[in-house]
């Protein structure tokens, strides 16, 4: 990748990235002692091996991820919501109202500010049941390797404060060691434990498709939870349009805000069964009035980041 194309994605990721810290920089604050909750985790010890490897993994310890399911109540979660809006929803994003999609959902989690904040994820088909896709800016920031997210509870099929299936708290975060370093490859690969009654999630919600190394086109739906009114993250929304290439992205006209990042773009999608094939993520927008949404185009560091996470016992 040439240095100029270089530069044109890191400006379209310092756009999300501060369009995402916008809507969540202004939430809810979270009590002192949940932002000083142990930083252990994420301090990513063990968890950096070699600088050869091009995955890092943060990982989450059992009392980590119970605090995390206690601290994110209804109440919490109703106030995340309330307290940031970036303004109307565009025209060209729509509520959902077909088939549930019990696969997509809310990812919650306390950002590296200390603040209260979400994205959107997605639970894909993998060995150990448990991989939750997402974007790596939902986990950690850019080029600043111990800016680290904590307390991620992902909630599949929220709407409107119901949690249907249950909330799955998250016990390994996996991110391209790029993005750790320099803001490149913009994707994470989560996974997460069993729920309360002891069920894998994809048990619970079933699993979407995920593909890598595919050409970019065609029609994508791409879906989210942004902070936008009226809504503010607390239904799903969607737009949909023909993915075509971009510095080294791929886009599709949009105009989701906030809270969208690392929603599903899914192709060959049903819109009768809500049934379609992870592509990609949410990652970043042309400008704070967006006209497009971007991507990445999942090759061979995406795919090593999901392995990552689907070996995860």
């Amino acid at each position: 990748m040439s240095q100029t194309t270089m530069s044109a994605v890191r400006r379209i990721r310092g756009r999300v990235t501060a369009l995402a810290v916008a809507g969540t920089a202004i939430a809810l604050l979270a009590p002192a002692s949940a932002t000083a909750t142990t930083t252990t985790a994420t301090a990513a010890g063990p968890a950096r091996a070699s600088s050869a490897d091009p995955v890092a993994v943060l990982k989450y310890s059992a009392q980590e991820r119970k605090a995390a399911l206690a601290y994110w109540t209804p109440a919490r979660i109703k106030a995340v919501g309330k307290s940031v809006d970036l303004g109307p929803t565009g025209p060209k994003t729509k509520t959902w109202r077909g088939t549930p999609l019990k696969t997509v959902g809310r990812l919650f989690f306390v950002n590296a500010g200390g603040a209260d904040s979400w994205c959107t994820a997605t639970a894909v088909k993998s060995a150990n049941k448990s991989v939750v896709m997402t974007a790596a800016h939902c986990v950690r920031r850019g080029a600043a390797p111990d800016m680290t997210n904590i307390d991620m509870v992902f909630v599949p099929g929220y709407h409107k404060g119901k949690q249907p299936h249950g909330a799955f708290a998250v016990r390994a975060a996996a991110t391209p060691r790029s993005f750790h370093t320099d803001s490149v490859n913009d994707m994470a690969a989560l996974t997460v434990d069993a729920d309360r009654k002891g069920r894998k999630l994809t048990d619970v919600v079933g699993a979407t498709p995920i593909a890598f190394n595919r050409p970019v086109g065609g029609t994508v739906h791409s879906f989210g939870y942004p902070a936008s009114s009226p809504q503010l993250g607390e239904e799903l929304l969607y737009s949909t349009g023909k993915a075509k290439k971009e510095h080294g992205l791929q886009y599709i006209p949009g105009d989701m805000t906030g809270g969208s990042s690392g929603g599903p773009w899914l192709t060959d999608f049903d819109t009768a069964t809500g049934k379609g094939t992870l592509v990609s993520v949410n990652s970043a927008m042309d400008s704070f009035t967006p006209t497009k949404g971007y991507g990445e185009i999942f090759g061979s560091t995406a795919k090593k980041v999901y392995e990552r996470a689907a070996r995860s016992a």
